[in-house]
């Protein structure tokens, strides 16, 4: 395979050459120190660029759909006119490292339209329900012309808040009948969500799924008494395509009367601290002493904070 240019990057983003977007998000991704260079040189080049698109999260717990309502909702969209990106986040294993990256076949019209780009990664040792190369990722189908991009995530749990800070809009799909509705872990999800999705909302499941609705309506009021955006919970049902409506007029009423381009600006700063602090723990991952340091807290030959700034004062 023939070696890019940055430019042939910059022309192929810029030109929509979905081939040359593939291969950009794995420059970004790539952990040689080589494409490193190109790669921030490659995203600040395409900064410019960025800006109109809308950039949504989903996530739930395993099982929820997230998937099939990812699939419909977004021909839905594309069939409106629209251009849709999905970057889906697999989890990998903590044992072998592997992922099942299978988000392309649980995704069969999506994946095959030309109005649509699918980008399977794996979120390796990063928290938070999102890879740890996202936001490049990101801004690479933002430049590229995309209308939406939906970050589709791992699962659910207090680490998942994370990906809130990434996008403008977050959806939390939920499950009637499966215990979601009493498990406290929810609380800080819910907190943060801008819309609440009731899926499989049909057949038998539809009388269990207006209950949900019913308690999740009374915790928001409470969890989110003083936000300014209220919150609301939408029953749906990917399969059937019932719920799609209002969910898209939550969205368009989102960005019409609620999104502020001051919230792209606090996005960054969070990413700029985040890059900062995973710079300093490469750092400390590489730092041969931190053995020879601790030895010094645990004879006593030190104290805590004294081994803690010399350690600072080595890697910075």
């Amino acid at each position: 395979m023939k070696e890019l240019s940055l430019q042939d990057y910059i022309d192929g983003i810029k030109n929509q050459d979905r081939t040359i977007l593939a291969r950009a998000i794995t420059l970004v991704e790539s952990s040689l120190s080589s494409h490193k260079d190109m790669a921030s040189e490659l995203i600040r080049e395409i900064l410019p660029l960025c800006g109109r698109a809308r950039r949504i999260g989903i996530s739930g717990t395993p099982g929820v759909g997230k998937s099939t309502f990812l699939e419909n909702f977004g021909m839905r969209l594309i069939d409106s006119g629209k251009k849709i990106a999905v970057l889906a986040i697999d989890p990998t294993s903590q044992i072998t490292g592997g992922s099942i990256l299978g988000d392309k076949t649980r995704m069969q019209n999506l994946s095959v339209s030309p109005n649509s780009f699918i980008r399977p990664t794996p979120n390796g040792k990063t928290l938070g329900g999102v890879a740890s190369k996202t936001r490049e990722a990101m801004l690479l189908c933002d430049a590229f012309g995309f209308d939406y991009i939906f970050i589709e995530t791992v699962g659910v749990g207090q680490s998942e808040i994370a990906v809130a800070s990434v996008v403008d809009f977050f959806v939390l799909l939920m499950q009637p009948g499966s215990g979601d509705e009493l498990q406290g872990i929810k609380r800080g999800i819910l907190e943060v969500s801008d819309l609440v999705v009731v899926n499989k909302a049909d057949g038998k499941q539809l009388a269990i799924s207006k209950m949900a609705k019913h308690d999740y309506e009374k915790s928001l009021s409470v969890l989110q008494e003083k936000r300014a955006w209220q919150t609301s919970v939408v029953l749906c049902s990917s399969i059937q395509r019932t719920g799609f409506d209002e969910i898209e007029n939550q969205i368009q009423d989102y960005y019409k009367n609620f999104f502020k381009e001051e919230m792209r600006k606090i996005q960054l700063k969070k990413w700029v601290k985040e890059l900062v602090l995973n710079h300093f723990s490469e750092k400390l991952e590489a730092y041969s002493e931190l053995d020879n340091k601790i030895a010094d807290i645990e004879q006593n030959q030190k104290s805590l904070y004294t081994v803690i700034s010399e350690i600072y004062k080595d890697i910075k």
